[in-house]
């Protein structure tokens, strides 16, 4: 390949940050593998199963979302760092979409006899990304980082192939073991014995449009909770409590909606653009979207619960879903707060540890009370920051609202090692 096309692969820094409508269809597909991960952890907790085993199926829908999350994040990049409009990036990220189609397919039976298509589909997706990128980005020095990414990607894919071919028993220790290798990878710049690692400081990305792909997906999880509260709602014989399950349900998707766009959801591009080291932010930014995400996630399966049992006896099960769900959601807010607005998130603190501590008492009381109980606590976190941005805009109250996106086109950050 030409200089002159490896240059035009990449992504011009002064371009929209507007997500590419190939990204939009690309998240398709991810919809539809995270509806997966929340039917299999419904699914076992329905079952009314020993602790144990719902602890398991628990274990297994954290360790799919890692997996999805892994893959959608590094498409995330592809598509920050290259060009969308190029058809060589175009079928690099369909062909991505594919893969995790067939992971979403084979997920249910993943650990089971669909083991070598998923363990194989995974490997194809996930070595066959950095290394088409290694042989497109010849002659120009990023191709050292999608160098690194390869050969910390072969080396994983050792024990996903494994892992396909022990037994059922071994199996999950196998796989988790390789993800862990993989998340290493990510987390240290991919560091190889004489080429060294991938430093934060050597990476540009549009920060912008990094930063809109994470509210992007933040929304599709809401999706999700919104298709779990309909889906479920339209199963159930619509009692009085079936109703008030529904109502409730979907007024904690708006707070969750509320509280992450009130302050650090909006404020995030403009932190980018302000921050003196914005890479380092943009990774902060990934790892909170993960934790937002998966709480989302875990609150939309208690929905589930509730709607469909809502003066059901308590179990402790379903009180940590439905309470642990939005107590993550708010660790993880307060995070982003702390790193974006810089102060200490002291609401959301308070917020998830009473939902901690109402753990125990839920577990004594139906699951509606127990939804009433995290919506109650999420309205006061809520309310608490409507009223703190009124007193900062009252005269001589402070300092205005937070902004939003604009004026913040063409912001460089730079996450640890995009592909």
């Amino acid at each position: 390949m030409s200089d002159a096309w490896t240059a035009r692969l990449l992504r011009d820094p002064v371009a929209s940050p507007r997500a590419a409508f190939l990204e939009l269809f690309f998240d398709l597909a991810f919809v539809f593998a995270l509806t997966r991960v929340a039917q299999r952890l419904i699914s076992e907790l329905n079952a009314r199963e020993p602790d144990r085993d719902v602890l398991a199926g628990a274990v297994e829908a954290l360790f799919f979302f890692l997996l999805l999350w892994l893959i959608w994040m590094l498409a995330a990049w592809v598509t920050s760092l290259y060009d969308p409009a190029l058809a060589f990036v175009q079928a690099l990220v369909i062909v991505v979409m594919f893969g995790a189609l067939v992971l979403a397919i084979a997920m249910p039976h993943a650990f089971g006899g669909r083991a070598v298509l998923f363990a194989g589909t995974y490997v194809t997706i996930q070595l066959g990304r950095p290394l088409a990128l290694t042989l497109a980005l010849r002659g120009h020095p990023r191709r050292l980082v999608t160098t690194r990414i390869t050969i910390w990607t072969a080396v994983a894919a050792v024990p996903w192939l494994v892992g396909a071919a022990v037994s059922e028993h071994a199996r999950p220790a196998v796989w988790a073991g390789a993800l862990t290798v993989e998340y290493v990878g990510f987390a240290t710049g991919w560091p190889i014995p004489r080429l060294g690692a991938s430093r934060v400081n050597q990476w540009v990305i549009n920060g912008v449009h990094l930063v809109e792909r994470y509210q992007q997906v933040f929304l599709i999880a809401l999706g999700e909770a919104i298709l779990v509260i309909g889906l479920a709602s339209s199963a159930a014989p619509m009692t009085p409590a079936e109703v008030a399950g529904f109502v409730v349900a979907f007024a904690v998707t708006v707070l969750f909606w509320r509280i992450y766009f009130h302050r650090s959801g909006h404020r995030l591009p403009a932190a980018i653009r302000e921050s003196q080291t914005p890479a380092r932010l943009g990774e902060r930014a990934t790892y909170v979207h993960l934790v937002t995400v998966a709480s989302v996630l875990i609150t939309a399966v208690g929905f589930e619960l509730v709607i469909a049992h809502p003066t059901g006896e308590g179990t402790l099960p379903t009180a940590v879903i439905v309470l642990g769900g939005p107590a993550l959601f708010l660790l993880a807010q307060g995070w982003a707060e702390h790193e974006v607005v810089g102060r200490r998130p002291i609401r959301r603190l308070a917020g998830a540890l009473v939902l901690v501590a109402a753990v125990p008492v839920g577990a004594l009381l139906p699951g509606l009370a127990v939804l009433v109980m995290a919506t109650v606590v999420l309205s006061l976190v809520g309310g608490a920051d409507t009223l703190a941005s009124h007193l900062r805009d009252s005269p001589g109250g402070g300092a205005g609202p937070p902004g939003g996106s604009e004026g913040a086109r063409g912001t460089s950050a730079s996450p640890p090692g995009a592909t």
